[in-house]
């Protein structure tokens, strides 16, 4: 089957996404097209511009498929207005997140515009894909709230098909399993608790959270040490800065690690990983570390009560950062205590999940 497979946006876990399926499913004839993950605001808007009339992709568009697989960021519509030999083809379209599910911020600007660029694309699309069900239920349920705002001529109706025929497929966690330890690890006396945050530095990843369970780690006088990890942008929220001087002698690591062996090394000597989100469609940077052997300690929030049991969520309180970072420190505490094992993320490793993609491009191609 010829496969034309687009990212519009190709950040780390999109790419990873896209290796994935072209490596693992060699029979088919894949034709890869990307947008570099930066200026996010225009690369939504203005993809489909940037693939029909840059020289570089204009032949690939005009070869002949027989499905599309694009990310959710894909403007398919005015893809298909501009490259006309492309409204024949079937299209899927993989939800990776969405626009409307993220935490407010008074730095967001023409959130309507995108989110109206991916609700145009899902209904253009013959079959959507997302990588979790709360990814799905918050893309359908905010699309039909903001369709009921708009002044005439809309029907929140219009997505009952697109969402009738949606479907969950999570990204595939890839880690070398020769590396993976089975629990939190028995220490004489009081040897620190070797935690891993492992986020983007931006504000909707929770640093004010952060800073509030190291703070009360340190009120209780419990031992640790801590590698920040994660992506960095040219505006860094200051929580970071505090909890460097606040926490130097704890810090085991602070940045993103120098290459991929690195990062698995950090995470592979950790005990627990830590999540403070706000916004998470799939959490694979947490998903990567369970699968290396870290105890999860996460939110009761977004899409983590559906990754593993409740024994690992603490108690989520947007409005009370502190009272949330008491809630986490308990259960790291209770966990250590115990002993805990990491869960399995069986569900979530590339030989459960391949099927159903194979699945989805039959079933896709099919229509």
């Amino acid at each position: 089957m010829r496969i034309l497979l687009i990212s519009a946006y190709e950040a780390s876990s999109h790419k990873a996404w896209a290796d994935a399926l072209m490596s693992n499913l060699p029979e088919h004839d894949w034709t890869y097209i990307a947008l570099p993950p930066r200026h996010f605001a225009w690369r939504i808007r203005g993809n489909a511009m940037s693939f029909a009339f840059d020289p570089k992709f204009k032949p690939l568009l005009e070869k002949p498929y027989d499905l599309i697989m694009a990310t959710s960021m894909t403007d398919c519509v005015g893809l298909k207005a501009f490259c006309p030999d492309l409204q024949n083809i079937p299209w899927l379209l993989y939800f990776h997140e969405n626009q409307f599910a993220y935490p407010a911020s008074d730095k967001q600007q023409g959130l309507v515009e995108m989110q109206m660029v991916t609700l145009y694309s899902a209904l253009a699309a013959d079959q959507c894909v997302f990588n979790s069900q709360f990814n799905k239920d918050s893309f359908f349920s905010g699309a039909r709230a903001l369709l009921k705002k708009l002044p005439d001529y809309v029907s929140p109706d219009w997505l009952s098909v697109s969402e009738e025929k949606a479907c969950v497929v999570p990204v595939p966690v890839s880690v070398p399993t020769l590396m993976t330890k089975p629990h939190i690890d028995k220490r004489e006396g009081q040897a620190p608790m070797r935690i891993v945050w492992s986020a983007r530095w931006e504000y909707d990843k929770g640093p004010d959270r952060l800073l509030a369970i190291l703070q009360e780690l340190s009120a209780r006088h419990v031992p640790f040490e801590i590698a920040i990890l994660g992506e960095q942008f040219r505006s860094i929220p200051k929580e970071f800065e505090q909890i460097k001087q606040a926490f130097s002698a704890q810090i085991s690591q602070f940045g993103f690690a120098k290459n991929r062996q690195d990062y698995l090394d950090c995470l592979a000597s950790a005990d627990i990983v830590l999540s403070t989100a706000l916004h998470e469609f799939q959490g694979l940077a947490v998903l990567e570390a369970v699968a290396l052997g870290c105890v999860p300690v996460l939110p009761n929030r977004q899409v983590y009560p559906e990754l593993f049991g409740d024994e690992f969520l603490y108690h989520s309180d947007l409005h009370d950062p502190e009272k949330e970072a008491q809630s986490a420190v308990d259960l790291m505490i209770k966990l250590a205590t115990e002993n805990a094992e990491a869960p399995s993320v069986e569900p979530f490793e590339l030989s459960a999940l391949l099927p159903l993609y194979v699945a989805q491009i039959r079933q896709s191609a099919g229509r």
